[in-house]
């Protein structure tokens, strides 16, 4: 072999074995379950990375404040932040009233069967010029009082019985849109939490992507400058850092709009929250099986209770609207007294007292109101027809929305176990790409290829997770089940709170 091709494929007296790329603990894929370690470069390699580049200095100076301020708060967990949603979400919080808004409908409608008791007085003065008999007029001053104690209680109303009922249901379909706002908080509130965290290691990422960059350019001029590379090995590493630095831009923005939607929701902002650990295994379904879930979602799901609610509202407007044919008869008693100091009409000016209890029944027979009461028959009747066509809807929505999150569990548990896997194979293509670019067998553009599969493996590998765990949630969700306990799960994963 000439001397030439000898020192072309000698490695460089620069060239050291611990030049690798920053260690991703990742175990073997064919365990279960899987539990990829914390993307986190070593303590050394801190040390020998050379500082980023100019864009990305004045990027870390801008948060350095806040991140000195952060370091003494403690991180908040899942079930911290929801908590605090419950007390400040102004959605939440309306539906709270909304709530005990429904809850004062039946004492209404019962109040239309119970006694009415009512206390009537009154004064008055009538003066003026009186003739009788052709006489001469004389002046009167007559001074009047009174009071009158009535009770009215009503013994048949149809049309208040029947309100009486469909302001239970009524009740039954405002506790149900309760439900339905309380799973939609822990929705919220999780969708906004696990989001921040994938932008946090998105943006994580991004800045641990420009320092690989930095050191394969840095290394492309070395080796340009020794006469074992060419310059456009250079350029394409400029052109992927540039890239990365915009790429940690586009992350860092996203970051902010993260926390932007769960200030939304808390009316606060948290400086720090715990993430997710790396070793933590996903929830397992249970039941393991679909058709469960399917069952289960058609009949149980908060959108079917709603519906179903709504349907027998419908069903007791139409019993109301066609009890406005009955007649009503109530029992009515009064005791009173009167007072008149004389009389204006009368040549006896005298005064005079009384005192007096009646007891009595009144009956009403609607007999003809214009065919009103008919048309609002048929009104509800269709309002009926519609309620129980949405029932359907929502049954359908229902069964739609867990099989499609049943899916999302199932295949997310698959892609993060694929991902997994897929960091391995891409750290060791990573540093085989490397070693064949100092001997000569791979070019700069492979290098940076495989470093870019790497760190987008990596990105997708904390989404999938996140997005299987909310997966999880909306099943639950479809089949009204629910509840802080699935939070607190969740919360089980993240790493401790204390910083």
């Amino acid at each position: 072999m000439d001397n030439w091709q000898e020192k072309r494929l000698r490695p460089p007296v620069w060239f050291k074995p611990e030049y690798h790329y920053r260690e991703l603990e990742v175990p073997d894929p064919e365990s279960r379950p899987v539990h990829p370690a914390r993307f986190k470069p070593e303590a050394s390699n801190r040390q020998k990375q050379k500082p980023l580049g100019a864009a990305s200095g004045r990027f870390w100076l801008a948060g350095l404040p806040l991140l000195l301020a952060s370091f003494n708060v403690p991180a908040a967990d899942l079930i911290e932040v929801y908590r605090q949603a419950q007390a400040r979400d102004p959605v939440y919080r309306g539906a709270v009233y909304a709530l005990q808004a429904a809850r004062e409908r039946v004492p209404q409608a019962r109040a239309a069967l119970l006694p009415a008791v009512n206390l009537v007085g009154a004064a008055g003065r009538q003066a003026g010029h009186v003739s009788f008999d052709e006489l001469a007029p004389v002046t009167r001053d007559v001074h009047t009082r009174s009071w009158n104690l009535q009770l009215s209680q009503p013994l048949w109303r149809a049309t208040a019985s029947v309100a009486l009922d469909q302001a239970g249901q009524q009740e039954l379909l405002a506790e149900a849109q309760f439900r339905q706002a309380e799973q939609e908080l822990i929705l919220r509130t999780a969708q906004a939490y696990l989001d921040i965290l994938v932008a946090q290691e998105a943006e994580h990422v991004a800045h641990l992507q420009i320092g690989a960059m930095e050191q394969q350019r840095a290394l492309a001029r070395r080796t340009f400058e020794g006469g074992t590379g060419t310059v456009t090995d250079v350029h394409e590493a400029q052109s992927r850092l540039d890239l990365s630095r915009a790429q940690a831009v586009v992350a860092a923005n996203e970051l902010q709009n993260k926390l932007a939607e769960l200030t939304r929701i808390l009316g606060v902002s948290y400086a720090r929250l715990a993430g997710l650990r790396t070793d933590g295994a996903l929830p397992r379904m249970e039941p393991a099986g679909l058709q469960p879930w399917l069952d289960s979602a058609r009949e149980q799901s908060i959108q079917v209770r709603i519906a179903q609610a709504s349907l027998e509202v419908a069903d007791r407007e139409i019993a109301k609207s066609q009890a406005a044919h009955s007649p009503t008869l109530d029992l009515t008693a009064s005791y009173g007294s009167n007072f008149t100091s004389g009389s204006i009409t009368s040549p006896a000016d005298i005064s005079t007292r009384s005192r007096s209890t009646q007891v009595g029944m009144s009956l009403t027979i609607p007999l003809y109101a214009g065919g009103g009461v008919q048309s609002r028959v048929r009104e509800a009747v269709a309002l009926k027809g519609k309620a129980a066509e949405d029932l359907e809807a929502a049954r359908r929505l229902a069964v739609t929305q867990a099989r499609q999150a049943f899916a999302g569990v199932a295949n997310g548990a698959a892609q993060v176990q694929a991902l997994a896997s897929a960091i391995t194979s891409s750290k060791s293509s990573l540093d085989a790409n490397k070693v064949g670019y100092l001997v000569g067998t791979r070019i700069n553009m492979d290098v940076l290829n495989a470093e870019q599969q790497l760190f987008a493996a990596q990105r997708d590998w904390h989404k999938a997770r996140a997005e299987t765990l909310l997966q999880g949630l909306r099943l639950k969700a479809a089949n009204a089940t629910l509840g802080e306990a699935d939070l607190s799960a969740i919360n089980e994963l993240l790493e401790p709170a204390n910083p």
